[in-house]
Parts: C-alpha cells; sequence; structure tokens
C-alpha cells in the first residue's frame, strides 16, 4: 500500500531525484537515510504492493519504521505513570499498544505514521516530564525537557503537518502554565519575563530553526531533475541538475516580436499550446484549439506583437529594440499556426460561465477579440517584464476576462489536454497567472538563468504553497475506498495493506476491537467520572486525602489526555481532503493512555470502599489482570490480521478467521 509511496522517496534521496509530496520532507529522508546505511541502493521500483523486493535490502528502512513504532510502548508507559504516579495504570496503557493489532501494522512497514506518531509522543512525554520540574525552573532537567520537547514538536511538523495539533497541544499547555505564572503574586516580572522567553526560546525559535533546517537539507540533497519538477515554478527548475532550464541563458527582459513560451503557475500547470485542430461543432465557435500542455513542445511557442501592428518588422536586425512593459496591449500569435490568441463571448467548452479561448486570424490578421492587456502581479505602469520572475496576467480588453488554464482534462478531441478559458471572475488565483519560460530573441543579449534563482526563503515559501494546494486537492476518486471521522473510534472498516484474493498473502490494518472499544467505553466513562467529581468539588463535598489526590490525576492528567485526543480527532470533521483509517492512530494513542488512567483510578474508588486494605489490594490487582488477560487474548485471536493471512476470506465459513468478523463491514 503506502510503501510504493514512501518506500520510492526514500530511493528518490538516495538517488537526489527531486520529486514532490504533499507532506513534509523530514519523514522521507529519515527513511532515505535508514535505507543508505543499511545497504539499500535505491534502486526497487516500488510500484505496486506485493511486489517482492528480491536481492534489495528493504529490512534497514522497516526496521527504522519499526524501532520507531516500538518506541511508542515505553513512551506511553512513561507519560502515564508521570501523570498518575500508579505503575498499574502505565503498565495497562502498555499492554494495550503492544497488543494493538493496528499499531503493529503500521509499525512494520515503510511509511510516516511511526515516525510521526514517535515525535508525537516524545513531546507529550517532554511536555509532561518539564511540567514535573515546574517547582525547579531553569535547573538543567527543566532546560532538558523544554528543549526536547521543542525538538520533537520539530519533528512531528517535519513529518505530516498534523503535527500542528501536538503543536497546539504543547503550546495550551504553555498559555496555562504561564497565566498560572501571572497569578503568582510572589515571582518578580522580570522572572516571569524569563520563563516566557524560555518558552519563546525553546518552543517557538528551535522548533522553526530545525523545521527550517530540515528543507535546506532536502534541497541540497534533491538537486537532480525528477518527477517533481513540474509542480514547482520555472525559476526553482532552473536550479536543477538534468531540467531543460538548468545552465541556460536567455533575454532577461521580453521585448516586441521575442518568441516565448508561458507557463501556467496553478500546481503542475502546463504550457499555453495551440494546435491545428479545430473545436468540434456545438463546442463554442469552430475554430482552432487552444489549450495548457505540460509537456515541451513546439506547439508552445508564441510570437509577442503590438496589437496595433504587424511585427514583421522587428525581425530586421537593424529596427530598435522595444521592450514589452505592464500596462501595454499586446497581441499573441501562435508560432506554428500563425492564428492570434483569441476569446468571445462563446461558452468554454468544459467549464460554465467561462468564455472560450481559441486561435483565430489569417497570418497574425484578426480583429479585436486578439488584443490582450499584459500586467504584471505588485508592479506599476511601465516597468520591463522579466523571464521566469514575473508573474503575468493576461486581460482580455474587448470582454475583461483574464487568461488562464481550469485545471480539467479536455475529452479526446481535445488530446486530453488541460483546457484555457477566459475567466470574468477577477479573483486572482494561480489559474490566471503566467511566467514566460523560454525566450528567444536574437537582438538581446543572453543572461544565465543563474542570476534569476530564487532565494532559500522564496523556495521555502513556495514549497509550502504548492503542498498545501496539493493538499486540498487530494479529494477522493471514483470508486475509491476512503472512511469517514465518526467510523474511526468505534472500529468500523479497516484498510487492506496487501492481498485481495484468496491466494494473496493478505495484511489488513484493523485495530485490535476489544481494545478500540475498551478505549470508547472509557472516554465515556471518563467524562461521567470527571463531571461528577468537578460537580462534588464544586459543592464543597469532603473528601479523603486519597480521593482528593485520585480527582487531581483524572482532572489535570486525565484532562491533558483527553485534549489530546479531542485535537487529533475533531479536525478530521472539517477536513475537506480524502481521509483514511490510519488518520486516528495519533488520536489512538491518547484514547489508549486515557484508557489506563480511567481504569486504575476506577478500580482504586471502587475498592476503597472495601473494609481490609488487603482485599481492596487483592480486588483492585485482580481488576488490572483481568483486563490485561482479556486484552492478551483479543490479540492471540486477532493477531493473523498484522502478520498476514493466506487461504479463504473471511466470509468463507471455513477459513479460520470466519468466526472473527464480528461486523460486516471488515473485509479480511
Amino acid at each position: 500500500w503506502d510503501e510504493t509511496h514512501f518506500g520510492k522517496m526514500g530511493s528518490y534521496y538516495i538517488n537526489r531525484t527531486f520529486f514532490f509530496d504533499v507532506h513534509p520532507p523530514l519523514g522521507k529522508m529519515l527513511i532515505g537515510l535508514a535505507g543508505y546505511l543499511s545497504g539499500y541502493d535505491g534502486t526497487f521500483p516500488f510500484q505496486k504492493p506485493g511486489d517482492r523486493y528480491e536481492q534489495h535490502n528493504y529490512v534497514g528502512m522497516r526496521g527504522f519504521c519499526a524501532f520507531l513504532g516500538s518506541c511508542l510502548v515505553p513512551f506511553a508507559y512513561l507519560t502515564v505513570l508521570e501523570l498518575s504516579k500508579s505503575l498499574p495504570a502505565a503498565l495497562l496503557t502498555a499492554f494495550i499498544l503492544v497488543f494493538d493489532t493496528g499499531c503493529i501494522t503500521l509499525s512494520q512497514y515503510i511509511l510516516l505514521d511511526p515516525i510521526l506518531m514517535f515525535f508525537l509522543m516524545g513531546a507529550v512525554l517532554s511536555m509532561v516530564k518539564c511540567n514535573t520540574c515546574a517547582d525547579r525552573p531553569f535547573s538543567t532537567s527543566w532546560w532538558f525537557w523544554l528543549s526536547l520537547t521543542g525538538v520533537n514538536l520539530a519533528g512531528a511538523m517535519g513529518v505530516k503537518f498534523v503535527g500542528l495539533f501536538v503543536v497546539l497541544l504543547v503550546g495550551l499547555n504553555t498559555v496555562y502554565d504561564l497565566w498560572d505564572l501571572l497569578g503568582n503574586l510572589s515571582l518578580s516580572l522580570v522572572m516571569f519575563g524569563r520563563h516566557l522567553l524560555a518558552r519563546v526560546l525553546c518552543l517557538i525559535l528551535l522548533p522553526l530553526a530545525l523545521y527550517t533546517a530540515m528543507f535546506a537539507v532536502h534541497f541540497a540533497v534533491l538537486n537532480k531533475s525528477g518527477p517533481g519538477d513540474g509542480f514547482f515554478s520555472s525559476a526553482f527548475q532552473s536550479q536543477l541538475i538534468g531540467n531543460n532550464l538548468h545552465n541556460v541563458s536567455v533575454p532577461e527582459y521580453l521585448a516586441y516580436g521575442s518568441v516565448v513560451t508561458m507557463k501556467n503557475l496553478r500546481m503542475a500547470g502546463g504550457y499555453l499550446h495551440s494546435h491545428w485542430h479545430l473545436y468540434p461543432e456545438g463546442v463554442g465557435a469552430r475554430q482552432q484549439q487552444v489549450t495548457a500542455y505540460l509537456h515541451k513542445d513546439l506547439n508552445n511557442l508564441w510570437i509577442i506583437k503590438k496589437h496595433d501592428s504587424n511585427t514583421a518588422d522587428l525581425s530586421d536586425p537593424s529596427s530598435p529594440v522595444e521592450f514589452v512593459r505592464h500596462g501595454d496591449i499586446i497581441r499573441l500569435e501562435h508560432k506554428e499556426t500563425s492564428r492570434n490568441l483569441h476569446s468571445h463571448q462563446h461558452e468554454a467548452p468544459l467549464t460554465r460561465k467561462h468564455f472560450q479561448v481559441t486561435g483565430y486570424g489569417i497570418n497574425g490578421t484578426g480583429d479585436a477579440n486578439d488584443f490582450w492587456r499584459i500586467e504584471v502581479v505588485g508592479r506599476k505602469t511601465g516597468k520591463l517584464i522579466k523571464v521566469l520572475r514575473s508573474q503575468i496576467r493576461l486581460t482580455h480588453v474587448a470582454t475583461g476576462c483574464i487568461l488562464g488554464s481550469s485545471g480539467k482534462t479536455l475529452p479526446k478531441w481535445g488530446w486530453e489536454q488541460v483546457e484555457v478559458t477566459c475567466t470574468p471572475y477577477l479573483k486572482e488565483t494561480p489559474n490566471s497567472l503566467w511566467n514566460v519560460e523560454d525566450h528567444i530573441n536574437p537582438k538581446l543579449p543572453n543572461i544565465s538563468l543563474d542570476v534569476l534563482k530564487p532565494s532559500f526563503v522564496e523556495i521555502l515559501l513556495e514549497s509550502h504553497m504548492v503542498m498545501i494546494r496539493g493538499n486540498s486537492g487530494l479529494k477522493p476518486k471514483d470508486n475509491e475506498v476512503t472512511s469517514k471521522p465518526w467510523h474511526w473510534p468505534i472500529n468500523y472498516q479497516g484498510l487492506r495493506f496487501s492481498g485481495v484474493n484468496e491466494t494473496d498473502y493478505r495484511v489488513y490494518l484493523l485495530g485490535n476491537p476489544v481494545i478500540w472499544w475498551l478505549n470508547l467505553v472509557s472516554i465515556g466513562l471518563y467524562l461521567l467520572i470527571a463531571i461528577s467529581t468537578t460537580v462534588a468539588l464544586k459543592r464543597g463535598v469532603q473528601l479523603t486525602s486519597q480521593l482528593k489526590e485520585l480527582s487531581q490525576v483524572l482532572l489535570r492528567g486525565g484532562g491533558q489526555i483527553t485534549l489530546g485526543w479531542l485535537l487529533h480527532y475533531l479536525p478530521f470533521f472539517m477536513m475537506g481532503r480524502v481521509l483514511y483509517f490510519h488518520h486516528y492512530f495519533p488520536a489512538m494513542l491518547f484514547s489508549s493512555m486515557l484508557t489506563g488512567i480511567t481504569w486504575d483510578t476506577l478500580l482504586k474508588f471502587c475498592t476503597g470502599f472495601l473494609s481490609s486494605s488487603t482485599t481492596a489490594r487483592k480486588a483492585y490487582g485482580g481488576g488490572i489482570l483481568v483486563l490485561v488477560l482479556i486484552i492478551m487474548y483479543s490479540f492471540y485471536l486477532f493477531h493473523p490480521l498484522s502478520y498476514g493471512m493466506i487461504g479463504p476470506m473471511a466470509s468463507d465459513p471455513s477459513s479460520p478467521m470466519a468466526g472473527l468478523r464480528w461486523m460486516d463491514s471488515w473485509e479480511f
């Protein structure tokens, strides 16, 4: 399944080939590094799930992910131990994570999830440890845990953008701490300022510096042209070895008579393109097609001409050079077919309420619908137009619409190229912006494109814009199995990792049902107990010292964990992108820790009513033991989901898994 993506991306790092992904680079870089250090040579194609690795050394990459995945157990154990000061609560949490089939399946392959969860749990543990050192601020251990929290936040953000949720959790915890300190009248404002500065340094500046450094390494390593080039601007591509813009020299400023190609700025935007074929009957005016084409081609070449004269005289070497300026009205003549770029009030082929764009005229002679005003974003009238760097908007003079690419693929009659339209909606989007890439004009001196290369800050901003657009573009495809957030806590539907048929070796991502339903019940129980305790304390009910301690653990420790669960779960209800079952696993870690704390507190509370302390201790220990044994037995039943099944499907009565298909939506 996702090994076909992330394993391949690890290979790209080893081969230094540039690629694009919707997530920040740290996870893939670490996978690539693990492969490189373990002797993997980056040559396996990673085409489809089920392909054999043969002689390729993949163990280092899988081993690395499995190691980070197994660190989740001690991290959760130590976090719960710190919050509850109860060994049984911490052990119960550890058993839940050790024996969850979902956590095992997700951790044993080359995926980003175990790396993300490692940093996420590292951040939570460091935050909790730092809170424990609150009584000795600015001590070595306090600085260590505060700095480590910052490092882990950078790690979580550097693997996937959902790392933002743990940043939010730590941020809310920090605001609460500072608010508490502000109310401490024994603390001078100077000392409060030191506390504030320490947190700004360790939890904002340090993570930002590390996060930026990841991208610096990412761009330094991936210096060769690859499958990701087309997602980025022409200026960025000119830096990549092997790209056709690398080490190229072109004239810097646009002039009349220049032959150019124009690239759309939308993600994976094509070049403005035309060809001899006409729009078919019934699709606007029957004139020459204008499209956006993703590949280099002679049909992408256009000549810039003045709107009111033929530019034949401009090709005369003795005629003076006249530069194109912001605000000029121009004509674009297609070099191969000598037709002008043209628009009119016929409807575009696919996008309703947009106007059709065509090629019109004979040998450059057309009509007033061929005139376009050329403008550069953020420039004043009269400024020159720079190759690669200027972002150009072409406004149709007659109708006031703007030339753009809709991103929609035309049918067979349009050679499945991308639709170009003239949009009457004047909202500025990358779809309606262009830049000049190729530029030929023998009368102008050439400069190296190195002079125009973007700065690191510009590259960083561009890569984030591309990632954000890529994420928002991840919509469900037809017949694709996706899931809804309400499915996740109830373990409604798993995810096929590998294999579909009886003859395949099948691995199925599904949480251990007993554990997941126990977690679900525990969230309800926790809310019930927490509300009852809060009401009792508000009403002034006198509690014994032991119950006071339990209520403190429940409300403060359990509250932090519940907040973590909510922050890692609720935002998915508002996301428009395609969602999968594995997106719930960070939240599942929090619900597992909450289960440990809740049942420990509940058993202590219930056994507290027993007359003999020995009996109470035995009943409490027995309760924890029963939970652990149930968890272990459920793992024994469901472990083939993680370690692979072969033979009849569970829907077949002769299958060893037949009795375990407790829900019809499980497809193992």
